[in-house]
């Protein structure tokens, strides 16, 4: 069965509890454009990452906020949208990041390692900081000689 290539949206809770229903969203939406299991997966891991944060930094603790996400599949593969409104961080120490390859664990900090990892398990991360955080994954579609 295909999927037609329309956005599907969904505003969550940013809470630990509701993340379940990102990643069950993204598997149906994933298998039906024809990823493999280990893509579907890595594509799980890198939403998990970005929501994460979400729910984790970008609001006050014991505030309620919001996370919205959009999953917009194409012919060519998928880009999934993770936006809050809540504390914006500098994307400009974003840029300046340096490589993992060649460090040691005790180069690195507690914790964002998120990022990494979402940019090793996706073909393109974006993340945009202004009213909130948007993070943007795309991860393209690759269909082997069997399935054309």
């Amino acid at each position: 069965m295909k999927l037609p290539n329309r956005p599907v949206s969904m505003t969550l809770p940013a809470e630990a509890e509701y993340l379940d229903l990102v990643r069950f969203t993204l598997y149906g939406i994933a298998t039906r454009l024809g990823f493999s299991y280990e893509e579907t997966e890595d594509m799980k891991v890198a939403v998990s990452e970005a929501c994460n944060n979400v729910v984790i930094h970008a609001y006050e603790p014991g505030s309620s906020g919001l996370i919205a996400i959009r999953f917009e599949p194409s012919a060519e593969g998928l880009r999934i949208f993770v936006k809050d409104e809540g504390t914006s961080f500098d994307t400009g120490k974003l840029q300046a990041s340096t490589s993992m390859h060649d460090k040691t664990l005790d180069d690195t900090q507690v914790g964002g390692l998120g990022l990494y990892l979402m940019q090793a398990l996706m073909d393109e991360v974006e993340v945009k900081s202004n009213c909130g955080t948007e993070v943007i994954l795309t991860k393209m579609l690759i269909k082997s000689e069997e399935m054309v």
